[in-house]
């Protein structure tokens, strides 16, 4: 075995059928030069295309010194609850537990879970109820919040509350499939939440 794996490695190399190495160099590329010269035509008139950073205000540069208040926006698909608001602080239900963010906050993305979101000004208090989202705090003071849903703690009806977390409650008692299960899972868990919320 040993004879034969010799005399493989001793024979003599065939250029003719020698396989090509990936670091081999191609050949020039012959294409059809009609179309490189309309190419070479259109493309100083292709404009880039614009990402969601086209149409942002540029951020002011991080202080050198932590501002005395925290500039937050609050947002929702449908609206904009708060625009470049200046606030004390924000306690954001992250799914890691209440975050308080102050001015000089170092930068972090949080993801929201059903619950309070509050907005300290002074000695006024705004309180939200957020259903899910993210928060995404900057170095420079700036915060957004991004939720799916939110609605003043104050026009949430209690009954309401109740009556959907009996519901919820019983359709996960006798669901049957996976999809009913979860859909009914997370009804209790955001109306339990909610109910939470006005109690506390």
């Amino acid at each position: 075995m040993f004879r034969r794996a010799t005399s493989i490695l001793t024979r003599p190399i065939l250029s003719g059928r020698r396989r090509p190495f990936s670091t081999d160099l191609q050949e020039a590329y012959t294409g059809d030069a009609n179309f490189i010269e309309a190419w070479q035509k259109v493309v100083p008139n292709i404009e880039p295309p614009k990402t969601p950073l086209s149409f942002m205000k540029p951020r002011p540069p991080t202080p050198s010194s932590v501002p005395s208040k925290l500039t937050v926006n609050f947002v929702l698909p449908y609206a904009s609850e708060l625009s470049a608001k200046e606030v004390d602080m924000v306690i954001i239900p992250a799914t890691t537990g209440q975050m308080g963010v102050l001015p000089g906050h170092v930068s972090t993305i949080a993801e929201l879970k059903p619950g309070v979101l509050s907005v300290h000004e002074g000695n006024d208090v705004a309180k939200y109820f957020v259903s899910s989202g993210f928060a995404f705090v900057h170095a420079n003071s700036f915060a957004d919040i991004i939720a799916v849903e939110a609605v003043p703690l104050d026009q949430i009806d209690a009954n309401q509350v109740q009556k959907g977390l009996a519901e919820f409650t019983q359709k996960l008692s006798s669901a049957t499939t996976d999809l009913e299960k979860a859909e009914a899972q997370i009804g209790v868990d955001v109306h339990s939440a909610l109910n939470f919320a006005l109690q506390g």
